[in-house]
């Protein structure tokens, strides 16, 4: 599976739908977590996925804004539920801090997705297609490779992105019959077996003037006020920058060294 990520362009009452969608789906995965921690504590029931499932047609007719959004994206809020109670369970079986799964408060529920490619979401004409939304102008940088199987919307500090996840055909490298050994470390990004020292490169410290005056813009900011969201959507830009610049470091880095060498593996320290 490969993941394509797209930049969004969606007009202001697509937005809009956007930021309804995500809302709607929060209150769902808040409702559904309440009603299986009320079946545990009040009758010892275990809820389950497909129960809870079922339920949904009966919920629409309680709660009319639910047909505003996509069957599959309502479901998927579900499997999301249930995805974090396996986690839970898996946890407290392994004697680890199992984590039970917590309440999703008002700008804590960043996604939604369609799990079927073609229902629901779709291109076509240049545009992304979304059931219940429209057709939303999509940059589309790179080409879909293999066969398109979920599409997740998802908002970020600079806008919204579609996450389109597709099934590809494996393309082995050429060997080259070489190993090395590879060592993170804090005042290296890494040193291989062979002597070579790879710097970091620090992106955190080079941004850090600008992001100390996003932070200081934001703690002059009235709360609750126009200007403190502002300040807030800067400062969330601020470190969302240095997040994707040190992940394409990661990534360009890791690249070269498996186009390099066949096995990598961890230095052991004495």
């Amino acid at each position: 599976m490969k993941t394509l990520v797209y930049k969004l362009r969606p007009s202001p009452a697509q937005n809009a739908l956007f930021v309804e969608t995500l809302e709607t789906c929060r209150r769902l995965y808040n409702h559904v977590l309440q009603e299986r921690k009320t079946a545990y504590h009040e009758h010892g029931e275990t809820l389950a996925f497909a129960r809870q499932c079922a339920t949904l047609p009966q919920l629409k007719q309680i709660w009319h804004y639910l047909k505003r959004v996509h069957s599959q994206v309502l479901q998927d809020v579900l499997h999301r539920l249930q995805h974090a109670f396996d986690g839970f369970f898996r946890r407290l079986q392994a004697g680890q801090t199992p984590g039970y799964p917590r309440f999703r408060g008002k700008g804590w529920y960043d996604s939604f997705t369609y799990r079927q490619w073609g229902n629901g979401a779709h291109l076509e004409r240049g545009r992304l297609v979304l059931s219940k939304i429209g057709a939303v102008r999509i940059v589309r940088d790179r080409p879909l490779q293999g066969t398109p199987k979920t599409c997740t919307i998802v908002r970020k500090a600079d806008g919204w992105y579609a996450h389109i996840a597709c099934e590809v055909a494996p393309e082995p490298l050429p060997p080259t019959d070489k190993a090395v050994g590879v060592d993170v470390g804090l005042e290296s990004f890494a040193t291989l077996s062979d002597g070579t020292s790879i710097p970091n490169p620090r992106l955190y410290r080079a941004a850090d003037r600008k992001l100390k005056q996003a932070q200081r813009r934001l703690s002059r900011r009235v709360k609750g006020s126009n200007r403190r969201r502002t300040a807030r959507e800067l400062l969330a830009k601020a470190h969302h920058n240095v997040q994707r610049a040190r992940l394409d470091f990661a990534h360009k880095t890791a690249r070269a060294l498996v186009s390099e060498y066949d096995r990598t593996g961890s230095l052991s320290r004495n």
